[in-house]
């Protein structure tokens, strides 16, 4: 592809930033943390992954939701200072985990994940989320709510027009495009709360509850540690998932360059620093990978300028309570499309493979993955540590990818 000038870097940077932005800040939101710190630590960790990947990846990092509960529980219990410890040895498990691959090898990593395991999985991964997409889109407080679906459908139907008919630069931004659309839309209905812009200050840092959990001093908590480090060998078979999933839409093989001991590095180095500053830990955003596949363009210096974008948001009180007031519908009808892609690759990936259905085994293995990975939910382990339904669905199918012969 022919290169970018840099203003529509600078807008195709910003669309990754609205599709990251919801989520990341959803998770602090959730765990008691503070949204702008998250959001500080999702650009700077993006930055120290591509220092680690040799700059080639386009991933953004964000706010991993594997660690609500455990993050909950902890702050709940032991204080900021502990979740910190707990996230920063999380990052450190990470970091771990990237020497073992390293040691015994990418084709020993590989072997574990050829199509009929990646390919459901990554169809997983979008199909999991579709619910939630499907729920901002349509539903206010549990609701069926017709305003809602008007804007969503407008945001669909935006999307859809724009990236079909559309020519020249218009057709790389329909996620920005739609956003406006939709926020737009949204502020006429009177569905955007201004009120919270108008509250916000204009710097993060004038914020005393922002610098002070910055600067709070992590305590490593043995507690702490064995709720939320643990969780990271979870989130393990995710990373694997979202980096094939990144590679598929690339046309790129990561896992031999820069090689997934790389980005399993980056990935802790980024945690490690979230946990410093009071951040929930990070992990590679599938809605960015998403963008990806809608705008087929791969160039991860604009991933960079959307970590910086998102710096600086951390930093501007008023610009961050505008992109937090993009309503639910609004956001919702980007996930439909979103996550209905990144299920599209992994369907991609299976025709691109040519694997036999009529084969029992590719069968029972596709089988077991979609229904785990679907139906299973959150699965408590012990107090403050859950495994999802798709880490189990990655587990049973590399398994049985292993134990059942490839010829009968």
């Amino acid at each position: 592809m022919k290169d970018i000038h840099l203003s529509k870097k600078l807008l195709l940077g910003f669309q990754h930033v609205l599709a990251m932005f919801g989520a990341t800040i959803l998770v602090p939101a959730l765990t008691g943390l503070d949204p702008a710190i998250a959001l500080l630590a999702a650009g700077i960790g993006t930055l120290l992954f591509h220092s680690v990947t040799k700059g080639m990846v386009p991933v953004f990092l964000g706010s991993s939701f594997a660690f609500i509960g455990a993050i909950y529980l902890t702050l709940e219990s032991y204080g900021l200072g502990t979740v910190k410890g707990g996230v920063i040895a999380a990052g450190m498990v990470y970091i771990i985990m990237s020497y073992v691959i390293r040691l015994f090898g990418v084709d020993t990593v590989k072997s574990f994940f050829p199509p009929i395991v990646t390919g459901p999985i990554i169809m997983v991964i979008g199909l999991r989320l579709s619910p939630v997409a499907i729920d901002n889109a349509m539903y206010q407080d549990n609701v069926f709510s017709p305003e809602f679906l008007l804007v969503s459908s407008i945001v669909v139907l935006t999307m859809i027009v724009v990236s079909v008919f559309a020519k020249g630069f218009f057709k790389l931004v329909p996620i920005l495009i739609s956003v406006i659309v939709g926020y737009i839309l949204a502020l006429a209905l009177g569905m955007v709360e201004t009120a919270e812009i108008i509250r916000a200050p204009w710097f993060s840092f004038t914020d005393e509850v922002f610098i002070g959990q910055i600067t709070t001093m992590p305590i490593f908590n043995l507690s702490g540690i064995l709720a939320i480090a643990p969780i990271a060998l979870v989130v393990f078979i995710e990373h694997i998932g979202d980096m094939t999933t990144n590679g598929a839409v690339v046309g790129k093989d990561f896992f031999k360059n820069p090689g997934i001991h790389r980005t399993m590095l980056g990935d802790g180095i980024a945690t490690a620093f979230a946990g410093l500053i009071g951040a929930p830990a990070n992990t590679t955003y599938s809605e960015n990978t998403g963008v990806l596949a809608v705008t087929k363009v791969y160039d991860p210096s604009i991933i960079r300028l959307a970590a910086g974008f998102a710096i600086i948001l951390s930093l501007i009180g008023k610009f961050g309570a505008v992109v937090r007031t993009i309503p639910e519908p609004v956001m919702g009808g980007v996930s439909i499309i979103l996550f209905g892609m990144i299920a599209s690759v992994g369907v991609r990936i299976l025709i691109n493979a040519q694997l036999d259905f009529g084969h029992s085994r590719n069968l029972m293995i596709s089988a077991l993955i979609l229904v785990l990975g679907i139906g299973i939910g959150d699965i408590p382990i012990v107090e403050g540590i859950e495994i999802s339904g798709l880490a189990i669905a990655a587990l049973v199918g590399i398994v049985f990818n292993k134990l059942l012969p490839k010829e009968i």
